[in-house]
């Protein structure tokens, strides 16, 4: 009986508009038997294993989940279909954890902005979209003055703190498709898609002023202005990061040794 019960087939049916399985495609049958249903997660599993990349991860795990999704049960086979919706749901908490983790590994965890990963990862991404549709993208480096004796007279959690108010208000004051990430210590990249050199200074301009009209309030309700220097610079066809990054740099010298507080670009 047991023998028996073995070898009986699971018969899993697809609705005939959303085949997509190759073997039911080549015999254009609306059926597929347990075993090669199986076999096809087996290979999903395997793909799984041999990466490491959570995107990848992830969109194996989007097709699964849209495949099994599509599975409609007889009445026979009712405790399949509960186990069945049972993968589900673990299957989309785990994209749910997944999905987490790549926000954890692409964002510095103390201001919310991305961190140098992050940036790299939508640098590329910025860079390819900006040489297809021959396209501006402003790189910004800008620095917090002071940093060094905001921790020594104030402590270093109002130095984070600091770090945090900063971001919060680029945040506020840039565009959503703007990006904000943390190069280390008091440093961070501003990317501006679509904008010029110009309209570049004018915006990390206005971040000054909204960061100097927000002061940061310290012990006793006193009010400690936080300010930056930035340097900014229009990425060219073809530019590596860090070669616009470098450029960026120098302006930020500049500005450091202008008196600070201020935004310099360059060509």
């Amino acid at each position: 009986m047991q023998v028996a019960k073995e070898r009986r087939r699971l018969r899993l049916v697809k609705s005939a508009d959303t085949i997509r399985d190759p073997i039911m495609t080549k015999n254009k049958k609306p059926l597929i038997d347990s075993d090669a249903y199986y076999k096809q997660v087996e290979h999903y599993a395997q793909q799984i294993r041999g990466t490491s990349d959570v995107d990848e991860i992830i969109s194996i795990l989007d097709i699964v989940l849209s495949e099994t999704k599509e599975l409609h049960f007889s009445d026979e086979v009712c405790a399949a279909r509960e186990q069945m919706q049972h993968a589900e749901r673990k299957i989309e908490l785990m994209k749910g954890e997944l999905e987490q983790l790549r926000e954890l590994v692409h964002t510095d965890q103390m201001t919310g902005a991305f961190n140098r990963r992050g940036l790299d990862e939508i640098f590329i991404r910025e860079a390819a979209r900006a040489d297809r549709n021959e396209a501006s993208l402003c790189v910004v480096l800008l620095d917090l003055d002071n940093f060094k004796q905001i921790n020594d007279n104030y402590g270093h959690q109002f130095g984070d703190n600091a770090l945090m108010h900063l971001v919060t208000i680029a945040k506020e004051t840039l565009r959503p498709s703007d990006i904000i990430a943390r190069y280390g210590g008091e440093e961070f990249v501003v990317l501006l898609p679509d904008i010029g050199l110009g309209e570049g200074m004018l915006v990390i301009r206005r971040l000054q002023n909204n960061l100097a009209k927000k002061c940061l309030p310290h012990i006793e309700n006193q009010a400690i202005k936080i300010t930056f220097s930035a340097g900014v610079a229009v990425r060219e066809f073809g530019e590596h990061q860090n070669s616009a990054i470098s450029r960026a740099d120098k302006a930020l010298y500049q500005a450091k040794h202008a008196g600070k507080n201020r935004v310099i670009s360059t060509w």
